[in-house]
């Protein structure tokens, strides 16, 4: 039996560089072992016993059909029973976990630097390691063995040490633990290259037979089918009364099942599956690799482990090692097979040697271990390697729950539970935006080239460490506003948000262009060299403040003390216009939009339970034919809408699913590429635009919160008297052809009074030390706008209804039971989020959203606190606390704060300074 070193050797011995192009299915150039899974039982030596039909007959309907036979599609189908549902089906193909499922390592790690990840992490932990077995008095074969992160830079520890903080507030057990300890915990290992590690005792591992088999017979003992050798062969569609089209029924080779709601859990099969309903599914296949040793004498008990920086990880499996991880050249499965069950590839060496160096130096003993067996089996893989879950905007009632990157096991229990949700009241209960589809703009989910650089960088990077202001190389340059070039040249360096290059700050070295994607080499491509923006986001690898601090700092303050221009142009730009606008405008927006015509309205756009699935705002407006593109034809009422680029899909598709389910008799017109935006901001904005718009900006002419079509340059805009970086300025929103005569005129004007560009860099700290919410970060679909502090926005006292009003008025009733609170902290170190809160001496929550305040000069940091005393959370509760803020570990005091620290009295918009 060859040893991990003999691979290690053999591999050497036979290179053998990887083309994509070539044969989807490789060949072993090292030792030959036997393909099989660790595991002592799989449902395959079932499947021989099975006839070639299905296991039952098919029902004429069902409420909901569950494709795919996974870890997904049975938490998926045990959820839905869980919440009543008794008339659901799932079908699979083949046999329960005979396409992926069934060979995955079934690992469970319960921090990740997520809050929502953790959550969903800790309901599959509860599901499999308890309430299955009192369900249905099966084990799952759930082994609790511990989990141990290794650090081998000071960089890795440090975001240890963050998960750790995260996990006080989630009452998570973790411990960092010197080299010394470790060694003690998991004698076998070596400890000398260690900077320290992070144990977690309570991690373990799931086994997939076991764990789909338990979840399936729950879901059948309430009335749930499970249909098994019964492949989809086709989606019916239908098309309402209005356009919309939807799911009416699924087709198979042994009849059809009329269903309005169908879940896509196909895994690598999802995108075939989609395509079957005109529905994009972006992921690929990748083979994804491990092998399991033979008997180590001493591992028994030992916990799993992770070791980052070698990006491999080591799995106990009883008295042997299952060894595997991320390199970065994956093989592509170019052409999936529908006819690939429980089966694996042969295992190329040449990928697969770089795990086991770093294996064998983690733990020496494998040097001499035996190889008992390879695993190498298809998995699917995503743009950002995250999952897609949600309702495809495509097709209404048809869900995703795909794509999960090799975690389907780990993050099943908490997906499956919050599809559940989604299917059954329209969305989850958790903040889902990151595993949403809709986070993805529509230009992109059919964009091949784009789907496979993404999402090899995003396997290549697995297991980097994750640091707040990377961004990715691969598929950029996808979405360029009009002011693209013109900056590139004056030194922007810039971030990707929804394909789009926005300015992330200016760099005074002058250009940093974004190259083609190089693969870092892989696949023979030729490395970039002297690649000017790579080096830059490298510089900020980082936990302390980046080495351009110093630059963005300048950026926030010429913007308070003078005047700076952003170009927002990335930003989302609708018309809502029709008959019934005003109708759909108060039902969707939950401030009173119908003003007078150049009114401008900040609101949210709330779900049925409250949550704020959007901030934006909303401009209504004058019928004005020769004004086109700025206001479009309409008969009814109008309103202009500019949204968060970031956000801009979802949203999109928010307002859509709400019009089409209240069936308003009115238009949504998307504007976004035909125009773009700048903004000029700070004091000395008035005197730079009153010399290029041909208008009065004075307080009276032009207050703040209007708009109006005015000539700038010689050029027809929308100016808008907004800020979001709390200072007085206007929005200018501009046609595309327009945009770089008006900017340059704008710089002309504004040369003399030290006007400079500035960046999302500087917006993100100026608006947190204002105390604007970002969406997302301290604003999600699960925070209210009255936990959030916005009931400003809110027409609470008015009669009219809107979407959501309901919870809020018995929110508002009962009080609020978690709060959003501004902490400051006097010393100077950063923070960026995930920071535990502690009340009195107990961890009330975790920080949301961190930035330094350059104006007040402190770190400034927003988070949810609640009563650990199960009490409501008042203004008097959070003024009595004594605060403080714990950062990798270290505690700091903290001031709470509910103003704003900068300009409480809101005077610096309205000019007055």
């Amino acid at each position: 039996m060859a040893s991990l070193r003999q691979a290690l050797r053999a591999a050497a011995f036979h290179p053998l560089p990887w083309r994509p192009q070539l044969r989807p299915l490789s060949t072993p150039k090292g030792p030959t072992t036997e393909k099989n899974v660790p595991y002592q039982r799989t449902l395959k030596e079932e499947k021989d016993s099975v006839g070639s039909g299905p296991t039952r007959p098919l029902p004429n309907s069902a409420d909901v059909v569950v494709v795919g036979g996974g870890s997904l599609g049975c938490q998926t189908l045990y959820h839905l029973a869980k919440l009543g549902l008794t008339n659901i089906v799932l079908l699979e193909r083949d046999k329960l976990t005979s396409g992926t499922t069934w060979h995955t390592a079934g690992l469970l790690w319960q921090l990740r630097p997520s809050d929502v990840e953790v959550e969903l992490l800790a309901h599959t932990r509860q599901v499999v390691s308890h309430d299955l077995q009192e369900e249905t008095g099966l084990h799952t074969g759930w082994i609790q063995n511990g989990g141990l992160f290794i650090a081998s830079n000071r960089q890795r520890l440090d975001e240890y040490k963050r998960l750790m903080s995260l996990g006080k507030a989630y009452g998570i057990e973790s411990h960092v633990l010197t080299p010394e300890e470790t060694k003690k915990l998991y004698p076998l290992m070596n400890v000398d290259d260690l900077y320290g590690t992070l144990y977690v005792p309570h991690d373990g591992t799931m086994d997939p037979a076991g764990t789909c088999t338990t979840l399936t017979r729950a879901a059948t003992a309430r009335g749930a089918q499970v249909i098994e050798n019964c492949p989809v062969t086709g989606i019916q569609v239908r098309t309402d009364d209005f356009g919309v089209r939807r799911v009416s029924a699924v087709d198979t080779d042994y009849g059809s099942i009329q269903t309005p709601c169908v879940v896509n859990c196909a895994g690598v099969w999802a995108s075939t599956l989609g395509k079957m309903a005109r529905v994009k599914v972006p992921l690929v296949a990748m083979h994804h690799a491990y092998v399991v040793t033979e008997r180590i004498e001493g591992i028994q008990n030992m916990p799993n482990v992770r070791d980052h920086d070698a990006s491999v990880y080591l799995r106990l499996q009883g008295d042997a090692l299952s060894v595997g991880g991320y390199e970065s050249n994956p093989i592509f499965w170019e052409e999936v097979s529908d006819k690939f069950a429980f089966g694996l590839f042969d295992l190329d060496w040449d990928v697969f040697t770089q795990h086991i160096e770093g294996a064998i130096n983690r733990v020496p003993i494998l040097e001499k271990t035996g190889i008992k067996s390879t695993v190498c089996g298809p998995e699917s893989f995503t743009a950002d390697h995250k999952p897609l879950m949600g309702e495809a905007p495509e097709l209404r009632g048809f869900f995703l729950g795909c794509g999960f990157n090799s975690a389907g096991m780990m993050l099943g229990g908490g997906c499956g539970k919050e599809l559940a949700h989604w299917i059954i009241h329209g969305r989850p209960e958790k903040d889902m935006y990151g595993y949403d589809i809709r986070r993805f703009h529509h230009s992109l989910t059919d964009n091949r080239l784009w789907i496979r650089e993404r999402s090899h960088e995003s396997y290549a990077k697995n297991y980097s460490v994750v640091f707040p202001h990377d961004e990715p190389l691969a598929g950029r340059n996808m979405r360029r506003d009009p002011l693209h070039e013109e900056l590139l040249q004056q030194g922007c360096v810039f971030q990707e948000r929804h394909g789009w290059e926005r300015p992330g700050w200016f760099n005074p070295q002058g250009p940093a262009p974004i190259l083609s994607y190089d693969y870092y080499g892989a696949y023979e491509h030729q490395p970039h060299k002297d690649y000017q923006y790579n080096r830059l986001l490298g510089d900020e690898y980082t936990f302390d403040f980046p080495p351009h601090h110093e630059i963005i700092q300048k950026e926030c303050l010429s913007c308070r003390d003078a005047v700076a221009v952003f170009d927002m142009s990335y930003f989302g730009k609708f018309y809502l216009v029709g008959p019934e606008a005003r109708k759909a405008a108060d039902w969707l927006f939950s401030a009173d939009v119908h003003k007078d015509p150049g009114s401008t309205v900040y609101t949210c756009m709330l779900n049925h339970r409250g949550g704020a699935e959007s901030d934006l705002t909303v401009s209504r407006l004058a019928r004005d034919p020769e004004a086109f593109p700025l206001t479009p034809a309409f008969e009814g009422d109008g309103y202009y809408l500019a949204v968060g680029g970031a956000a801009a899909q979802y949203n999109w598709s928010h307002i859509t699913t709400v019009l089409q389910d209240k069936k308003f008799n009115c238009q949504l017109i998307d504007s976004s590429e035909d125009m773009g935006m700048i903004s000029i901001q700070g004091p000395k904005s008035r005197a730079v635009l009153q010399e290029v718009l041909e208008t009065d900006l004075s307080n009276e002419a032009f207050p703040f919160s209007t708009h109006k079509l005015v000539k700038a340059a010689g050029h027809l805009v929308r100016a808008m008297r907004l800020s979001f970086v709390g200072e007085m300025g206007w929005e200018l929103h501009i046609p595309k052809a327009s945009c770089v005569p008006v900017y340059k005129a704008v710089m002309k004007a504004g040369a003399k009074h030290g006007i400079v560009n500035a960046g999302y860099r500087a917006i993100d700290s100026l608006s947190i030390e204002k105390g604007y919410r970002h969406w997302h970060a301290d604003l999600r679909s699960d925070d209210t706008p009255l936990e959030a502090g916005l009931a400003f926005t809110c027409k609470l006292k008015s009669s009219i209804p809107f979407l959501g009003r309901e919870v809020l008025e018995k929110q508002k009733a009962s009080g609020l039971f978690r709060r959003l609170v501004c902490f400051t902290i006097d010393k100077k170190v950063p923070m960026f989020g995930l920071e535990a809160i502690w009340r009195n001496e107990k961890v009330v929550g975790h920080i949301r959203r961190a930035d330094f305040g350059f104006t007040i000069n402190k770190t400034i940091a927003y988070g949810y606190i609640q009563n650990p005393e199960g009490g409501p959370v008042s203004l008097e509760f959070v003024k009595s606390g004594d605060y403080a803020l714990e950062r990798m570990g270290v505690i700091y005091p903290a001031q709470a704060h509910v103003k704003s620290p900068f300009d409480p009295d809101n005077k610096r918009v309205k000019g007055i300074y």
